[in-house]
């Protein structure tokens, strides 16, 4: 059954899953308004590929390597091919802070990345990953490398900071947890129509977080975006009112009024993250008017609420014309 929405443009149904085989799921969307297909695709794909968070390698430094272009006694790989496997890892990183890995072999033996010393901070999503091979009984190998989070693919001519060491070689980053995205677009029927939009969309990730997960992702991602520009029409927000300024109208007793309106808005309709309206209405605080009712110290005493939360909070009532008690 297909929901129509107040502009009569009728909803889609919820997304399911067709198909799953390890790290790759296909999702279907039925029922889309025709043209709805693509429009939705396209915003899907482009969020997947390019801004959701992962941790990759950003620099690496092999002992006994001066330069990329080396190579290093008993070992079968040269330093690029070293650099072109450390690439493949694919990380989640715990910590805000950038995390050093260590490695240190000796002899003859097939080198993995599990054989690579992790922070307590780092998850290895494929531990059998190939890294080098030792072809001697007195061979050494010993890597240190930097993994940091980011988002998306970084090429090292953007990377910021001054020039490395000596012996230290930066390395192109792919932070995105999305290894690939397809979608197709087909005509179905509904109702008597026999033009409106089913997306099939393919998501395969590098283990690190599965499908599901992405696809929620990128949606909450573009729902916070189109919340943002609805929210600054509905309620009049700043790019509202100083565009009514630039015109020389008067809102002192409009925007009394609309300090008044804004104040009925529920926390549910805010744009904040779930954990954190979560937090509020187990503390009873369920609109904008028992939110500013509190002090930053409320707050805190607060589960659930650290010092990001307060802060995302604290920008949300500004733009509202709003703040917390002093």
């Amino acid at each position: 059954m297909f929901h129509v929405s107040l502009s009569m443009i009728p909803l889609p149904s919820k997304p399911k899953i067709t198909k799953k085989e390890g790290n790759t799921a296909f999702f279907e969307i039925e029922g889309l308004y025709p043209g709805y297909g693509v429009t939705i695709g396209n915003a899907m794909r482009r969020v997947l590929l390019s801004s959701l968070e992962g941790a990759a390698i950003t620099q690496v430094k092999i002992k006994g390597a001066p330069h990329e272009f080396s190579a290093i006694g008993g070992v079968l790989e040269d330093v690029i091919m070293i650099m072109l496997n450390l690439k493949k890892l694919n990380f989640k990183n715990y910590s805000e802070e950038a995390q050093t890995i260590t490695l240190k072999v000796k002899g003859e033996k097939e080198i993995k990345a599990k054989d690579f010393k992790l922070t307590a901070q780092l998850k290895l999503a494929n531990p059998e990953a190939h890294i080098a091979t030792t072809t001697k009984s007195n061979a050494e190998l010993e890597i240190e490398a930097v993994v940091e989070k980011g988002m998306g693919y970084l090429p090292l001519e953007k990377r910021e900071g001054g020039k490395s060491e000596v012996g230290v070689f930066p390395m192109d980053a792919i932070f995105t947890p999305v290894r690939k995205v397809n979608f197709t677009v087909e005509n179905m029927r509904v109702g008597k129509r026999t033009d409106y939009d089913k997306i099939i969309l393919e998501i395969e990730t590098n283990g690190v977080i599965v499908p599901e997960e992405a696809f929620k992702k990128t949606s909450d991602i573009l729902v916070s975006h189109f919340s943002l520009l609805a929210d600054a029409f509905v309620f009049g927000d700043e790019s509202l009112t100083s565009e009514k300024e630039a015109i020389g109208v008067k809102e002192t007793s409009k925007d009394a009024s609309s300090e008044e309106e804004n104040k009925k808005i529920k926390v549910e309709d805010l744009n904040l993250a779930d954990r954190i309206k979560t937090a509020l209405f187990e503390n009873n605080i369920k609109t904008l008017a028992g939110l500013t009712k509190k002090t930053e110290d409320d707050l805190k005493q607060m589960s659930g609420l650290g010092d990001k939360a307060i802060t995302d909070i604290k920008k949300v009532l500004k733009k509202k014309g709003l703040a917390l008690k002093q």
